[in-house]
């Protein structure tokens, strides 16, 4: 029964008991060869986006010009340093999520969301195309106030424009970030290290119009 799916989010009393110690993972990234929990060049800032499995997520920011270290964790849910399997299980509450840190200088928080909005789909609840589970689900975590009103900005923007061309309303999760628990080592730069592994990432089509304006 462990390891049965639920697609509903645990409760504290339901949620599984987890871990004291973290899970070992990468000190330095696989592409960049830059440490994945710091130190970070001063002025740089992070962002924590869940878009489906993080695998392909990951390799969308690191491409990224300005997007300085980029890992794979677990955030949003209850589950202290939950392994993968227990994530899955969506008895845990943690979303799929990857850590971006870079530099605004040369790549803004709204270029992020617009590469947020347009990489996957947010209007699937608690999955993304196959991958079915809360830990699945589209989700922003903010860092700062910020961060939170830019993204609801962001979100309102590109509702209006997949209600333009017939698409369905977004589902994501936008709230202040709790814990990010980094992924075991396997995670971390996936695609780098397997790369003809799963990618499941799609986006919907739509021009996420950021910067560009849109017809209400």
């Amino acid at each position: 029964m462990l390891f049965k799916k639920s697609a509903e989010l645990p409760t504290a009393e339901t949620a599984l008991p987890g871990r004291a110690e973290a899970l070992a993972t990468d000190e330095n990234h696989f592409v960049s060869g830059k440490p994945l929990k710091g130190p970070y060049p001063e002025g740089f800032q992070t962002a924590i986006f869940g878009m489906g499995c993080f695998w392909g997520v990951e390799r969308i920011f690191w491409s990224l010009p300005g997007v300085w270290v980029t890992s794979a964790g677990y955030s949003g849910g209850i589950t202290p340093n939950p392994t993968y399997e227990e994530t899955c299980t969506g008895r845990t509450g943690h979303t799929e999520v990857v850590k971006v840190v870079f530099d605004p200088k040369v790549i803004t928080y709204a270029e992020l969301l617009k590469a947020f909005w347009e990489n996957h789909d947010p209007t699937q609840g608690m999955r993304q195309g196959n991958d079915i589970g809360t830990t699945y689900r589209s989700a922003i975590y903010t860092l700062n106030a910020e961060q939170q009103a830019e993204a609801e900005v962001s979100r309102d923007a590109y509702q209006a424009a997949l209600t333009k061309a017939g698409r369905g309303t977004i589902t994501t999760e936008i709230e202040p970030a709790g814990e990010y628990f980094y992924a075991e080592e396997y995670h971390q730069g996936y695609l780098a290290k397997n790369p003809a592994g799963y990618c499941g990432i799609g986006g919907t089509g739509v021009v996420c119009p950021i910067g560009v304006g849109v017809d209400a």
